[in-house]
């Protein structure tokens, strides 16, 4: 019996060593019970997300950027350029992409001849790159466009205001997210229409770009119903031959105005003509009531995270026009590859071109571009040094269509001619 109860037990040791002999039998079925489930296939990998390459050009030594009317070792002009408003669009993309399968870079390039810019197109193009920011006077702008049209890319025009860049030198292939001066002068003028506040003496300034400053609100007062009193023209110099071109006190004496409308592209003047002229009048223009694209104080529709958010990344500078500017053309960019789910050139394009599309503007209205001439309609902000005072436009101006679109050039005066 003992020899027996022994081979029993070598015989089962033998079947639970045997390899893989227990694991790989099935246990045996009970009576009722339901077979048991195949095992779940592997998932398949997820795809690699699709490229959004995003290009970035900007000049070196740029005297627009330059610091200007640096006295005592004060600086008090440094307006700082757009680059940072696109980082942070790029960033806040790269958050929504994750989600939707989608990558979000940016290149910058710095050079000081187009041929060097449209080279670095060229190479962009190459690797799939289709959409550029541009930060350049509006000669080159004209230049690098005309130089690459026909090719796979859009420009975005970022800093140049000119309103001859949606007129007579528009391209089809350059899209403005800077506001144009037209833009920008119709919303002064329109609120000085709402405060009834008509006869505007204007003071200009020796530039090339306080003269275009200066035509523009002419066009803008025409339009809205304000009456120019006179033109004057000042220098800035310490030759005492030209003193009645330098001194504000003798500008603006003898004359009859509601109020002081500079154009100082340098600001250099305009600083000091708040409470120096003859009358207590007010002044708007390059000093006083500036109208801008962005100002930090603006606090509605999300305004005060966004800056929160670019001062994280550019202190001690805040937001300005130039910057938003920036922000919006990525923000543009990047929200058309978002919703048509592609980072393609021709669904992009196609989307930006929609007319029925727009987008988030951080200030009311939401953006979008004009059909005829480019140019993304934005609402405009008038503020002083330390406080946003309105945004226009302004209930009293009605529009057919889009209301934005009683600021600047619309499309039955334009002069844009361009073919896509």
């Amino acid at each position: 019996m003992g020899r027996t109860l022994r081979l029993l037990a070598l015989v089962a040791g033998s079947l639970l060593l045997a390899p893989g002999l227990a694991l790989s039998q099935p246990a045996p079925a009970t009576p009722g019970a339901a077979p048991a489930a195949p095992a779940a296939p592997a998932r398949p990998a997820p795809p690699p997300a699709q490229s959004v390459p995003i290009g970035y050009i900007e000049l070196l030594g740029d005297l627009r950027y330059e610091l200007m009317g640096s006295y005592a070792n004060i600086d008090f002009r440094d307006i700082g350029r757009p680059f940072e408003g696109a980082e942070v669009a790029i960033a806040e993309a790269q958050q929504t992409g994750r989600f939707m399968n989608l990558n979000f870079t940016m290149e910058k390039f710095e050079g000081t001849t187009v041929e060097e810019m449209v080279a670095q197109i060229d190479t962009w193009i190459a690797a799939d790159t289709h959409f550029v920011l541009v930060d350049l006077p509006a000669d080159m702008l004209v230049e690098l466009a005309d130089a690459v049209a026909g090719k796979p890319v859009s420009l975005f025009n970022v800093s140049a205001q000119d309103d001859s860049l949606r007129a007579e030198n528009c391209r089809a292939n350059v899209f403005h997210t800077m506001p144009s001066y037209a833009m920008y002068e119709d919303a002064l003028a329109q609120y000085l229409s709402t405060k009834n506040w008509r006869d505007i003496l204007v003071l200009q300034g020796p530039l090339p770009a306080d003269e275009l400053i200066s035509q523009a609100f002419q066009r803008s007062a025409q339009k809205f119903g304000l009456r120019i009193s006179e033109v004057e023209p000042f220098v800035i110099t310490n030759d005492p031959r030209y003193r009645d071109q330098t001194n504000v006190a003798l500008l603006t004496a003898g004359k009859r105005f509601d109020v002081v409308f500079v154009a100082d592209a340098g600001r250099e003047l305009a600083r000091f003509v708040p409470y120096q002229t003859t009358q207590p009048n007010l002044v708007v223009g390059s000093a006083g009531l500036t109208p801008l694209n962005w100002h930090w104080t603006w606090e509605s529709d999300a305004a005060a995270q966004l800056q929160h958010r670019y001062e994280e990344l550019a202190l001690p500078r805040q937001m300005n026009d130039v910057s938003f500017a920036a922000w919006s053309a990525v923000r543009a960019i990047t929200t058309a590859s978002i919703r048509t789910r592609s980072g393609g050139f021709d669904e992009i394009q196609d989307y930006l071109t929609n007319p029925d599309n727009d987008f988030d503007s951080v200030k009311g209205n939401p953006q979008s571009f004009r059909p005829w001439d480019n140019q993304m309609r934005t609402p405009i902000l008038l503020a002083t040094a330390n406080s946003v005072i309105a945004r226009a436009p302004f209930d009293e101006f009605l529009h057919e269509f889009n209301v934005l679109d009683t600021l600047g050039v619309d499309q039955p005066e334009t002069a844009c001619r361009m073919t896509r």
